[in-house]
């Protein structure tokens, strides 16, 4: 009821969203957050769960839920309302305040903070015949649990940063890795790429996968073509993953009664980390402004933006803390 409205709603619970709900209650503002998924931790959980993430300050080679672990123990300090298996289906301009449509419940909120990632995401196919056959059983698009390829013979499929990431997480457990990209050049981060080229990862370049077969072990039984040529190899592995990336879409915000300014599918934001609708603002993957980076360090930064503008805008003579250490947590 409009009786019970908030100054904020959260919408994702990625990394983004999860430290935008610590700060939301650090800062003492009435709160909520709502994650589609079951779990928190957006992308980030669902597809990669074991991957050692580099680019958090201070917490060098942390794996990604445990990341998402210590996130949850963070909000648990100053703790907001936090909804999970629940999608926003509508957010609707009032007077004075948005409502919040879901596909449970109508709340009421002053402002919201968009932090969606990218939205929706589903991994980009290998096209291949009979491909479907070896679908998650010995071909996958992600991994979820490294050890399940422990003294396998692995190949993985892509030249960019999760293929690279993917190599040499697996390279340590797997009898022997094998990284297929069809150009010379990898495109991950530059430090990764030199341990990569000091590994033991076999790399197979520039190839293209042009069959699947399946050898009389059962291992697979890959055709490999050469870029610009007719050579051809075979390749006998264990298990394939494919690493093409992912097609992402926000049809989500497409289908709310709102109108964001919008470029390549990201949402304008300013310096506060407002879109071009008044009282809503974006965070994560998903924004744009000049000088962009993708990053979850990048969006670390961004949330506690978007919450300060948050309390400007509600509160205006609310005066913000100067340094994070001057917030006290005791009760």
């Amino acid at each position: 009821m409009k009786d019970q409205i908030y100054d904020v709603t959260i919408v994702g619970g990625g990394p983004a969203g999860m430290f935008a709900a610590f700060y939301a209650g650090l800062r003492e503002v009435k709160a909520q957050l709502i994650e589609s998924l079951p779990q928190l931790g957006g992308q980030v959980n669902a597809l990669y769960p074991e991957k050692t993430i580099l680019d958090i300050a201070g917490l060098p080679n942390i794996q990604a839920n445990q990341m998402i672990d210590q996130l949850y123990h963070q909000m648990q300090e100053a703790p907001i309302d936090t909804f999970l298996g629940e999608t926003v289906t509508d957010v609707i301009k009032e007077e004075n305040s948005f409502k919040i449509v879901t596909d449970k419940r109508v709340s009421y909120s002053k402002t919201v903070i968009i932090a969606l990632g990218n939205g929706a995401f589903s991994p980009r196919k290998l096209a291949v015949e009979n491909v479907a056959q070896f679908e998650n059983k010995q071909l996958f698009y992600f991994v979820t649990h490294k050890e399940d390829f422990r003294d396998h013979r692995v190949l993985i499929a892509g030249g960019g940063d999760s293929a690279v990431d993917m190599a040499l997480m697996l390279e340590p457990i797997a009898k022997q890795v094998h990284l297929m990209h069809r150009r010379e050049t990898f495109r991950g981060l530059e430090h990764d790429v030199t341990l990569l080229k000091q590994s033991s990862v076999k790399l197979e370049v520039p190839y293209l996968l042009k069959q699947i077969d399946q050898d009389f072990a059962g291992a697979l039984d890959l055709t490999l073509k050469k870029m610009r040529s007719d050579d051809e190899r075979h390749l006998t592995v264990d298990d394939l993953i494919v690493n093409y990336g992912f097609t992402s879409d926000n049809k989500a915000l497409t289908s709310w009664s709102l109108d964001f300014e919008e470029k390549r599918h990201d949402i304008v934001v300013n310096t506060e980390m407002q879109t071009s609708v008044p009282g809503v603002y974006a965070i994560g993957d998903g924004v744009i402004y000049p000088g962009k980076v993708k990053l979850i360090a990048t969006a670390f930064g961004e949330a506690p933006t978007a919450i300060s503008s948050v309390v400007n805008q509600i509160y205006p003579g609310k005066r913000a803390p100067i340094h994070s250490t001057s917030i006290n947590l005791e009760k």
